[in-house]
């Protein structure tokens, strides 16, 4: 393992986060806050020491595969670990656990919160929080190969580790270039969010962090009711803007190269939009009764199908009061998830297609032994290696899930609840169902529980195998030596 390599990376990852920074001081500097000064503190440290110790870059920076993963999940953990500090300074949050919680829940984009007041809140630790899922959404370390040179090719290694889906290739020759495309799609999209909001009558404050959390598709609001007292128009154009990030990217840079063809060509993107609309519709008559009206009713599923499918956790009503047919398909959508190489979580619409046309082609060579037929999407076959990843990943996906709820039961909750917990924590939506609905949060559950849900939020932004390969023995095997026997 390349420990200077890894090292660097830290150090990197430290110094930007410390860089982020800047923003919420600047809004805690706007606002008055005293508070701010440990925001200033806290940057200036990591700034420097980042520095520091990224100072000397390694003359071997190639990146393995599991050098690739094990740096993604100690990337994170830094993250989350150093982000958590102000809310702890500032006594706002003065739990390390909940501090981490909802740093957590922030970086990972899940959205999940132990916090009853928001709106107690400085605007400082709002914007924070706010901006620690537009830092998740896109990944830190994407942004770090958009930003810091990487010698060899290996680097695909660390996107890969990092960006959600099955499979993530290159949209262009160099790696850098990908990242950096990635990136400036992502800036782009936010900032005409926060134009597009602020122009509709939003708050600046309220526009920017909102725009952080549909960027990021986590959900964070910077109201108790979330979005249910906004205007009905403000929760359509949130609702739209959703759905956008939770497409996938590479269905942005077909559209900007003008290759309108392999934009229109995408599958996933189709089953994607076709999911939304037909849940939508049915969630929509099943609600009629409640809302009384068409269009309010259209305008209540549409959020909610966006929010849950995309993973991003906005709420404009108690959808734990609809009918059982509608939270039905609501939890479906939490596993299912967005599309591939997006800002969501989930399983993702991808890795269902690969798995449902597996399926069909080993029914049909029962019926048809010596047929020979291969999975195709957009028209390219899908390589055994990636049949193979998406088959591990469904049953390892089981096994956490399954773990986490039987730990998490020894509280005596009930069924729905621990379900729904360990369904919204893992998949990175936020709220669930029952005593974590959207009216609710997290902040009753023991401090073990909380520490599951922490794993899960972590182990779900990165794909599960970083989070596992890093805490597998065998991954630092060379690395750590053994003690020699002494004689007594």
């Amino acid at each position: 393992m390349n420990i200077r390599m890894l090292v660097y990376i830290l150090g990197k990852v430290l110094l930007i986060e410390g860089v982020l920074m800047l923003l919420p001081i600047l809004c805690g500097l706007f606002y008055g806050e005293g508070l701010v000064l440990y925001y200033v503190a806290l940057a200036a440290i990591y700034v420097g020491a980042g520095f520091l110790i990224s100072m000397k870059k390694p003359k071997n920076m190639t990146v393995f595969i599991k050098d690739g993963c094990v740096a993604t999940a100690l990337s994170w953990l830094v993250l989350s670990v150093c982000g958590c500090l102000p809310f702890i300074l500032t006594g706002e949050i003065p739990s390390f656990t909940d501090a981490m919680f909802e740093t957590a829940s922030g970086f990972s984009t899940t959205g999940a919160s132990i916090l009853t007041d928001v709106e107690a809140m400085s605007h400082t630790s709002l914007m924070w929080r706010s901006l620690t899922h537009w830092i998740g959404g896109m990944g830190v370390l994407v942004f770090l190969l958009a930003v810091v040179p990487m010698t060899g090719g290996s680097n695909m290694n660390l996107m890969r580790a990092e960006s959600p889906g099955p499979s993530v290739g290159k949209i262009v020759p160099k790696v850098r270039s990908t990242a950096k495309m990635l990136y400036l799609i992502y800036l782009a999209m936010t900032v005409a969010e926060i134009i597009i909001l602020f122009a509709c009558g939003m708050p600046l404050f309220d526009s920017i962090c909102s725009a952080f959390g549909t960027a990021g598709t986590g959900g964070f609001g910077v109201r108790n009711d979330s979005f249910a007292s906004y205007a009905p128009h403000i929760q359509w154009i949130v609702a739209i803007f959703m759905i956008m990030f939770g497409a996938n990217f590479n269905f942005y840079y077909y559209f900007t190269t003008r290759q309108i063809n392999k934009a229109f060509k995408m599958s996933e993107v189709k089953v994607y939009l076709a999911i939304i609309a037909v849940v939508t519709g049915i969630i929509c008559f099943s609600v009629m009764g409640i809302y009384g009206s068409f269009g309010e009713a259209l305008r209540h599923s549409f959020f909610q199908v966006a929010t849950i499918i995309t993973t991003t956790g906005f709420a404009t009503t108690d959808f734990d009061l609809w009918p059982s047919v509608a939270k039905f398909l609501l939890l479906g959508l939490m596993i299912i998830g967005a599309c591939a190489s997006s800002t969501g979580g989930g399983i993702k619409v991808a890795r269902f297609q690969i798995m449902f046309k597996t399926v069909k082609r080993e029914i049909q060579s029962y019926i048809h032994p010596r047929t020979v037929k291969k999975i195709l999407i957009d028209g390219k076959s899908v390589d055994s290696d990636v049949e193979h990843s998406v088959a591990l990943y469904f049953f390892i996906y089981m096994i956490v899930f399954a773990v986490s709820m039987f730990i998490v039961s020894f509280e005596g909750h009930d069924l729905v609840t621990v379900f729904s917990s360990v369904a919204a924590t893992f998949n990175n939506i936020g709220p669930g169902l029952a005593l974590v609905g959207p009216t609710h949060n997290y902040s009753f559950f023991s401090n073990v529980s909380k520490w599951v849900f922490i794993i899960d939020m972590l182990a779900g932004r990165l794909e599960l195998m970083p989070l596992i390969v890093f805490l597998t023995p065998t991954t630092y095997k060379g690395i750590i030596k053994k003690a020699p026997k002494t004689r007594a």
